[in-house]
C-alpha cells in the first residue's frame, strides 16, 4: 500500500460530516466500517463505543484542515503532531498483495499498527497519511471546499496549487452561482445608470434646451 494512499483516510473520515448542512452519516457502528474500506481486518474491530470516539477523531483531524485553510500552517502542524503523538504507527516494508513481473514481491512501504481499539488503529493510519501529505507537498494543499454551504476537506495535487473545491460538482455551482452574481451587477449597474441619466434629463431647464 502505498503511503499517498493513507492520507484519504483522514479525508473520508472528516467528510462524514456536513456541519453547515447539519448532516452526520457516522451515526452506527457500520458506518464506522465502511470508512477502513479495503481494510477490513481492521473494520471488524469496529464496535458501537467507536462511533463516539471516531467523532472526536474526526473533529481534531478538521481542525488541521481549518488551520491549513486559514493559512495557520504551524496550528495545522502542531494540532497533527498531536494525533500523531497520541496515535503512533510502526513504518514496516511490506509486500504483500504486490507482485511485479516475475511474480517477486514488490515492496513497499507499510504502516502497522498495534491499536487498542477501532479508532485508535483508524487515526494513526490517517494521521500519520496526513503528515506524509502534509511534509511532502506543503500544508497549503490541505483545504476545505470554497463553495458553500459545502466545507468537505480535499487534498490539493493539483500542479499550480490552483485547487479551491473538493469536487466537480461543487465548482460548477460556484461558478455558475458567481456568473449569475456578475450578471445581477450588471444589471443593477444598468439600471442605475439609466435612471442617472433619465434624472440628469429631467433636470434640464427649457433654456438649456
Amino acid at each position: 500500500m502505498e503511503l499517498a494512499y493513507y492520507s484519504d483516510y483522514a479525508v473520508r473520515l472528516v467528510n462524514t460530516e456536513e456541519p453547515a448542512r447539519n448532516k452526520d452519516s457516522l451515526t452506527s457502528v457500520e458506518a464506522v466500517r465502511e470508512l477502513f474500506g479495503a481494510a477490513s481486518q481492521m473494520a471488524r474491530r469496529a464496535t458501537d463505543a467507536d462511533v463516539t470516539r471516531f467523532r472526536s477523531v474526526r473533529a481534531r483531524l478538521r481542525a488541521v484542515f481549518t488551520a491549513a485553510d486559514e493559512g495557520d500552517h504551524t496550528q495545522a502542524v502542531d494540532l497533527l503532531n498531536s494525533l500523531l503523538l497520541e496515535f503512533p504507527v510502526s513504518p514496516q516494508i511490506s509486500g504483500h498483495d504486490y507482485l511485479d513481473d516475475e511474480g517477486h514481491p514488490r515492496w513497499h512501504m507499510h504502516l502497522a499498527d498495534h491499536p487498542s481499539n477501532a479508532t485508535a488503529g483508524f487515526a494513526a493510519i490517517a494521521a500519520m497519511g496526513l503528515a506524509f501529505h502534509l511534509t511532502e507537498f506543503g500544508a497549503d494543499r490541505l483545504g476545505l471546499c470554497q463553495a458553500p454551504p459545502c466545507r468537505n476537506a480535499y487534498l490539493d495535487t493539483s500542479t499550480n496549487r490552483s485547487r479551491r473545491y473538493c469536487s466537480d460538482r461543487c465548482a460548477t455551482r460556484a461558478n455558475v452561482a458567481a456568473y449569475r452574481a456578475r450578471k445581477r451587477l450588471e444589471a443593477e449597474r444598468s439600471a442605475t445608470t439609466g435612471l442617472t441619466a433619465e434624472n440628469s434629463q429631467e433636470s434640464t431647464t427649457p433654456a438649456d434646451r
